[in-house]
């Protein structure tokens, strides 16, 4: 028997979406899209962060050198890096030095624009072993800013340094007779040059007159 009247539901026909659903399907997409621009953004308060502790080998920034050193003797090794893409080559003056805890050095590094154009980089730098970086104090370095070179220029590049003669009364590494300080260098993010040849020089005033 056929029952006439009423509307017979059909399979094919979808619930219509509530709103609280609508909301909920939008909070889900946003949540990862927060946290991706959250993660930037604590970035520099990361490195901050870092900076502040020596934290995963991170050196400390110093403002004023020790008042006195100790007898006893760190050798610092020195790493030098170029990241692929920048033509540059990048040595320190010597591959080691020796100097007592609390002692000021300062060191040299050389550097070389290989190319045809002028480039901009970065320098990224660490402490190996990590737990020595809360003891390795900068007072300078050429890592603080970025660095623009010309073709084919050469630099050298100074660091000011001191090993926190703390390290001594720090029973995890209190032994330890040797670190390693490690740069490399980044071409510059913002991908121009600070450096104004003669040919910008010209194009920039033929688009002011």
């Amino acid at each position: 028997m056929t029952i006439m009247g009423g509307d017979t539901p059909s399979p094919n026909r979808q619930a219509p979406v509530s709103r609280g659903s609508r909301r909920t399907a939008v909070v889900a997409a946003l949540v990862p899209a927060l946290m991706l621009g959250a993660s930037f953004a604590a970035v520099p308060a990361y490195r901050i962060f870092c900076q502040a502790t020596g934290f995963a080998g991170t050196p400390l920034i110093a403002t004023q050198a020790p008042t006195h050193s100790l007898g006893q003797m760190m050798v610092v090794r020195f790493d030098a890096n170029v990241a692929p893409g920048l033509a540059w080559n990048f040595a320190p003056e010597a591959p080691f030095v020796h100097l007592r805890l609390g002692e000021t050095k300062t060191v040299e590094f050389r550097v070389t624009n290989d190319s045809d154009r002028p480039a901009a980089a970065v320098a990224a730098f660490n402490i190996q072993p990590d737990l020595a970086a809360q003891y390795f104090n900068k007072l300078s370095c050429f890592c603080f800013d970025e660095t623009v070179l010309k073709p084919h220029e050469t630099r050298d590049l100074p660091v000011v340094f001191f090993v926190d003669p703390a390290l001594a009364k720090d029973k995890d590494i209190r032994s330890l007779t040797s670190l390693t300080l490690s740069y490399t260098f980044f071409a510059s993010k913002t991908g121009k040059s600070q450096i104004t040849t003669p040919q910008a020089a010209t194009a920039s005033e033929t688009r002011v007159n």
